[in-house]
């Protein structure tokens, strides 16, 4: 059983216990606008889940037969799973409205944009991701919200010690 402190550590957004995020996402991409989708898994998938052995790190969402699908997710097996253990890199649906699969599509095939999980929580049991709809940044942009973050934090340590 998790304590107060370390449930709430890993808790965010209302109650979700936040599982991974894909934190390259945001250096890599802007990130236009969000949605949350559900997740068909196997048993030993969701355990694993539920155990925190999610990478996010190069996947992405395709659109396929008006589908959407989680590719190159890896969740890890899972130890005490029978001989029927899942492949940990198999594309998995997502549980989404015709409607938003229609206008996800439509803006993620402007030149530029693509589809992006952005993290795996658990919200009721369920598993859940929130995608991104993204927009690809150029090198030179990245270099500019690098500098801001060392601005940003320069200044932050500076009224840190005036304050002290």
């Amino acid at each position: 059983m998790a304590t107060k402190k370390g449930k709430a550590a890993t808790q965010a957004h209302g109650g979700d216990r936040q599982i991974a995020t894909n934190r390259k996402a945001f250096h890599e991409y802007f990130i236009e606008d969000t949605l949350e989708a559900g997740l068909v898994l196997h048993g030993s998938e969701i355990k694993s889940v539920r155990a925190g052995k999610v990478n996010l790190r190069d996947s992405y969402v395709a659109i396929r037969n008006d589908e959407a699908w989680l590719i190159g997710t890896h969740i890890a097996g899972y130890a005490q799973a029978s001989f029927q253990d899942h492949e940990p890199r198999r594309d998995r649906k997502l549980l989404l409205h015709r409607l938003e699969i229609d206008r996800w599509l439509a803006r993620a095939e402007q030149k530029g944009y693509t589809i992006i999980p952005l993290r795996m929580y658990l919200k009721n049991n369920r598993a859940k991701v929130e995608i991104g709809l993204a927009r690809g940044k150029q090198q030179h942009d990245k270099r500019h919200a690098i500098a801001e973050r060392d601005v940003q934090r320069d200044i932050d340590r500076a009224l840190k010690e005036s304050r002290g």
